[in-house]
């Protein structure tokens, strides 16, 4: 067949893509724009799904596309992404041009829970994206998993991996049960419903078979890990809705990290529900995570992701301000310490503009680090720069390579950290 899947570089869609193109189908990968392709992909598609309102807009898509898996998502609003726009509007039309076009058979994914409480924008949109395909006349089939985690990593389950390796367990108040579903299961369940003879017209929750509290999981990946038990460390409220609020921060920022305010609604409803009709209408029988992690033993990839996983938004807290505080204070408190350097190497007239231009180019290098959308630019920028400070130093005092302090030695680390932020920065 020729499958159409929205979301196809996130967790799950990619995982689809490529179990379907490992059965032989082929498969239209939609894609953000920006967004790197599923490999294999018999076409991709550049779409912002939240911008694709126009039905027009996915009649060409959808030509010889026999199904289609909606697997497109988003935690909250951000200058990247549109809650309503991913969940609803987006999805509407392309429902509404599959009905057109007599595409019947449409997977979509929503999230358990959200028939009973939708205590956030994420469950609320969630809910009225059911409402949307529910109304059109179509083979659709609605899965709601739980917490999905299996071997790659984004939002929740790479959350879970990074807490896992930490020296100490940090409890969040509040927080509600979970019935983890396995990736492998998730994809297995979709292969099984775009089959011919397939259920259809039916929701299904998708849970896996014990509940537990989400410090439990986090101690289940610390074995797997092959870490020794962690002393748990409640998180006082205030801690824990002033890290949200940073979460929130880092959002607006363009950054997709997994705590924010929304996931502290969403952790405090929990995420169980009856895996039963599932298992009876796919016939899968949903594993534990421990069984699925058995399977799976860790390696040496897991484990450094897991160990980088909290020091990546510490590396890209501490540049920008790195950056942006040494420009205030060339500008500021160290004027004169930065002209009196500049006529050390008798830069004359240049002396001033120099210390100004390069306080201007610190700050600007600073913020750009810090917005995601030009955090690879400003790394260029500040490796550039700092090679750039290496030579005119070495040209104008090269006295400065063997000072106590070593100023122009510290610029070999700086660079060293600016090369990990590279090789870290992509979230999928």
């Amino acid at each position: 067949m020729n499958i159409l899947v929205t979301g196809a570089n996130g967790l799950i869609g990619s995982s689809i893509c490529g179990r379907l193109l490992q059965d032989g189908h082929q498969v239209v990968a939609v894609v953000r724009p920006g967004g790197l392709a599923p490999f294999g992909a018999t076409k991709t598609v550049y779409l912002d799904v939240a911008s694709a309102v126009d039905v027009q807009a996915w009649v060409p898509i959808l030509e010889n596309v026999h199904a289609v898996v909606n697997c497109v998502g988003a935690l909250q609003d951000s200058p990247r992404e549109d809650v309503a726009g991913i969940h609803v509007a987006g999805p509407a039309a392309l429902f509404q041009a599959c009905e057109q076009l007599g595409v019947r058979r449409v997977v979509h994914f929503s999230a358990i829970g959200v028939d009973r409480q939708q205590p956030s924008q994420f469950s609320e949109t969630k809910f009225r994206g059911d409402d949307v395909v529910m109304a059109r006349d179509l083979d659709w089939v609605i899965l709601r998993p739980s917490v999905v985690l299996g071997r790659p990593a984004f939002g929740a389950s790479a959350l879970i991996r990074g807490l896992a390796a930490l020296p100490v367990l940090p409890v969040m108040p509040g927080g509600g049960e979970l019935q983890v579903v396995q990736l492998d299961d998730v994809v297995e369940t979709v292969v099984k419903l775009l089959e011919p003879n397939a259920a259809r017209q039916v929701i299904l929750e998708m849970a896996g078979p014990q509940r537990l509290a989400f410090e439990e999981v986090v101690r289940i990946y610390r074995r797997w890990l092959g870490r020794r038990p962690a002393v748990q460390l409640p998180v006082p409220s205030i801690v824990a809705s002033l890290l949200y609020s940073l979460g929130d921060l880092a959002g607006v920022l363009g950054w997709r990290p997994a705590l924010r305010t929304t996931a502290k609604k969403e952790i405090a409803r929990g995420a169980t529900g009856d895996p039963q009709p599932w298992a009876a209408t796919v016939g899968i029988q949903p594993r534990s995570l421990a069984e699925a992690l058995k399977s799976a033993p860790a390696n040496v990839q897991e484990r450094w992701f897991s160990n980088l996983f909290f020091l990546k938004p510490l590396i890209f807290v501490v540049l920008p301000l790195f950056w942006i505080v040494t420009g205030i204070i060339s500008v500021t408190v160290g004027f004169d310490e930065g002209l009196a350097l500049m006529n050390r190497g008798n830069a004359g007239v240049l002396a001033v503009p120099s210390v100004v231009a390069g306080a201007l180019a610190d700050i600007t290098i600073g913020i750009m680090i810090a917005f995601r959308r030009t955090s690879r630019l400003g790394l260029w920028g500040a490796v550039l720069v700092s090679i750039f400070y290496a030579i005119a130093g070495t040209i104008l005092i090269p006295a400065l390579w063997h000072e106590p302090l070593g100023p122009l030695l510290k610029i070999g680390p700086i660079l060293v950290l600016h090369l990990v932020a590279f090789a870290i920065l992509e979230e999928r």
